[in-house]
């Protein structure tokens, strides 16, 4: 057996490199063979001879893969060449088609890829400003929900939802508010700016209500609502109220303030100042005039009202309406009016009420006509009872780092418990009760701005902060 072995070794030895190895530096050999090679291995058996020791004769052939994909290369084009002089008119066929459909392929990606991300465009964040009852959300890229926090920004995608005693408000950059209502479900579909500042803010309103307003945004911006498949696109400086019922099939738009346009299966609508669009699925939109509101007239939003410490009555007065029945008066402590301390209806366009202890309030006012029809919500007004018998003192107002989002200026501090506090003239809707505040600024210009932010107590004791910000 090992003179027929012989001719075989003695063959590797004149073709390669053939030696003679001890199994374990046969194997390191083997080991240190390159990567990116393929490699033929060929391992004979123990052989011995009167002219060889017994060992194992190990030889191998090297081949790249450069090497092979040049073979494989020149097999192919032999083969086209054969198959294109055998059949000239249907390759030439087959090679147009295959081209036309790669560039369309290439095509579509590019034009899917380009839709998906304009170039210039990038998404923005959202967050809260008050936050009131049990808010849940769902972040896009999770599955779980969370309960909203100040501190959790809301992207493209993300899901808000309040339940029966909840109720939110959310800021966007653009300065396009939402206050989500209790029992409602919105989805953010768009916050996106490019580099022109242009905006883009787009939220679906799924179940629910909610009251939105819109910002003095960029001129190419846009601000969208989605309800029950119609689009509402409102004016800078509008502000409108949605509803949705799916359960009732019930859907409804109504614009309160400024205009706005409203698209639904290749209908399009027209509202301006108290003006609405209602429909059903199957239905068109139908266009209804709501009764105005009156005007609060006293007490006047932001007034203080001093009393010798025992509780004050109050005279509210705002303006009449033609043709209306009556009024109905709300009073509340919160600005959601969530919960009420008074909801009341008066023949006149004045009452008193007395029982009103110390502390902020905020009140509003409708009309309604013989047929009991309501109007619109009026503004609502904030006043504040102060006893005038405590001696004005210094108050607390410690202000945190602001932080900035793109324009808009995040403001968070500290001040006394039941204490009210301005930002640049605009109100904090909501205090916690440890006296903790947070605020989002409306979308700031470039350049150095101002904040200035003022707290204070029902005993008339004021703070005032300033500090400046540059954006650019």
């Amino acid at each position: 057996m090992a003179a027929a072995l012989q001719p075989a070794a003695g063959y590797f030895r004149k073709s390669c490199h053939d030696s003679l190895f001890s199994p374990d530096s046969a194997y390191a050999n083997l080991a240190s063979t390159p990567r990116i090679s393929i490699t033929w291995q060929i391992l004979l058996l123990s052989v011995s001879s009167n002219k060889r020791k017994p060992g194992i004769y190990l030889a191998w052939r090297t081949v790249t893969y450069r090497s092979v994909a040049l073979i494989a290369f020149a097999l192919l084009t032999i083969l086209g060449t054969v198959v294109h002089l055998a059949f000239p008119q249907a390759t030439d066929s087959s090679v147009k088609q295959i081209t036309k459909l790669t560039s369309a392929l290439i095509e579509r990606l590019a034009g899917e890829a380009s839709a998906e991300k304009p170039s210039g465009v990038m998404d923005r964040q959202a967050h809260f400003t008050n936050i009131e009852g049990t808010v849940r959300v769902k972040k896009a890229s999770l599955n779980s929900w969370s309960a909203a926090d100040y501190s959790l920004p809301l992207e493209k995608g993300d899901v808000v939802q309040t339940s029966s005693e909840g109720m939110a408000k959310i800021v966007f950059n653009d300065g396009t508010n939402y206050t989500v209502k209790q029992d409602s479900l919105i989805v953010i579909a768009e916050n996106s700016a490019n580099e022109k500042q242009q905006t883009n803010v787009a939220v679906s309103v799924t179940t629910g209500t909610v009251d939105l307003s819109t910002g003095t945004y960029v001129q190419g911006s846009s601000s969208k609502v989605m309800v029950g498949g119609a689009t509402a696109s409102l004016a800078p400086d509008s502000a409108a109220m949605v509803h949705n019922d799916p359960k009732s099939d019930s859907h409804e738009i109504l614009v309160k303030k400024g205009s706005g346009e409203v698209n639904r299966k290749g209908e399009t609508v027209h509202l301006a100042d108290y003006e609405k669009v209602t429909f059903e699925e199957s239905g068109k939109m139908a266009k209804v005039k709501e009764v105005g509101p009156p005007t609060p007239i006293s007490p006047a939003n932001m007034a203080p009202i001093f009393t010798s410490g025992e509780s004050k009555a109050v005279d509210f007065s705002w303006s009449p309406m033609t043709n209306a029945a009556g009024y109905r008066l709300r009073v509340s402590r919160n600005p959601f009016f969530s919960s009420t301390i008074l909801d009341r209806r008066v023949p006149t366009a004045e009452v008193q009420v007395s029982g009103l202890t110390e502390g902020a309030y905020y009140w509003e006012v409708q009309s309604y006509d013989p047929q009991g029809k309501e109007s619109m919500e009026s503004e609502k007004n904030r006043f504040t009872i102060i006893n005038k018998q405590v001696e004005n003192e210094a108050m607390n107002l410690e202000l945190d780092p602001f932080v900035q989002h793109g324009h808009v200026i995040e403001v968070t501090g500290k001040t006394e418990s039941g204490a009210r506090v301005m930002v640049n003239g605009r109100e904090v809707p909501m205090i916690a009760t440890d006296g903790t505040f947070h605020y989002f600024t409306p979308p700031l210009p470039i350049g150095e701005s101002v904040i200035t932010i003022t707290a204070q107590n029902s005993r008339g004791g004021v703070n005032t902060q300033q500090k400046k910000v540059v954006i650019q």
